[in-house]
């Protein structure tokens, strides 16, 4: 199978492409960030997926699938950047699909679209509404980008579409929210509470993203890893130092004494859990994830351990 992978050289991109080469498809990449330790056999292309020389690699190559991962968080791009990548990238992707006879196309998106809230259930099917456009309104772009792909289910049925709704990652290379949530040596709470985190190792999120591909997947599925965990123990696991502030003082110090750096709208994914149910995932691929919660960890201690 001939595959494009847009975000190629973010790290759930490389890992993709690596398990893509052994199973042994045919890669080929677009990206503005350079990956110079590419292997050959990869084609890349250095262009933003919203620029003419991106539609240029479709026409030319005609990929038999896509698989979508040039989207960006609000931890790494301005809110207006965020808007035009995340929602004018996934459309220029879409378009670009369809008229170029493309047979998949993946759209890899994450699970804090379901958002976090007193009212929300513990356990989010993919029927669930997006409530972040509520509850944390910086990840609206994100949420907004979801739903276009999901209507390449209805506007082109041609297309084979999936949307896989992931947890975040963790592993030795400190990539995505949580591992930055967790990079420094003090990791806040809001007092009164310890809501579950759900996260998977890197390589089984590239793992459920292949296996997806193979099978020919059309629909909404929630990808997960290993039983979600109460925040403060993730904290301590990870040998940081949990510390939970009255809500209207954490506010003030986001970003300061050791604290990350967030929105607002962060408050509420640390005061409630958002837990995914992905038995239709496992269900239709037998995908199981290979490192535990407690490993997944251990790896990030090992790649990142507390500064003194």
């Amino acid at each position: 199978m001939k595959v494009l992978i847009p975000g190629i050289s973010g790290v759930i991109g490389r890992i993709v492409a690596r398990d893509l080469l052994e199973h042994g498809h045919e890669v080929i990449g677009i990206d503005r960030r350079p990956w110079e330790a590419a292997p050959k056999s990869v084609e890349m292309h250095d262009t933003d997926i919203r620029k003419r020389a991106a539609e240029e690699v479709f026409r030319r190559v005609r990929p038999d699938a896509v698989v979508h991962l040039a989207t960006v968080t609000h931890l790494v791009a301005a809110t207006e950047e965020r808007y035009r990548i995340n929602l004018g990238g996934t459309r220029a992707v879409f378009e670009h699909a369809r008229t170029y006879g493309v047979k998949q196309c993946l759209f890899v998106g994450r699970h804090t679209y379901y958002g976090a809230g007193p009212d929300t259930p513990l356990y989010h099917s993919e029927e669930d509404p997006p409530m972040a456009v509520t509850t944390f309104p910086e990840l609206a772009d994100l949420v907004a980008a979801d739903l276009y792909a999901t209507t390449a289910l209805w506007r082109a049925p041609q297309l084979t579409t999936c949307v896989l709704r992931m947890t975040y990652t963790l592993g030795p290379t400190g990539h995505g929210t949580l591992s930055t949530f967790l990079r420094g040596r003090r990791v806040p709470g809001v007092l009164g509470f310890d809501p579950l985190f759900q996260y998977m190792h890197e390589e089984d999120a590239a793992s459920a993203i292949v296996l997806a591909l193979e099978e020919g997947l059309r629909g909404v599925f929630n990808v997960a890893g290993p039983s979600p965990v109460p925040l403060s123990l993730l904290v301590e696991a990870a040998g940081r130092r949990f510390v939970p502030l009255p809500e209207a003082l954490l506010l003030r110090l986001f970003g300061r004494f050791g604290l990350p750096r967030l929105p607002p709208g962060a408050l509420s994914h640390i005061k409630y859990p958002v837990v995914i149910d992905d038995k239709l995932f496992r269900q239709a691929t037998g995908f199981a994830p290979r490192v535990d919660e407690t490993q997944c960890i251990t790896e990030f201690l090992e790649a990142f351990p507390p500064r003194a």
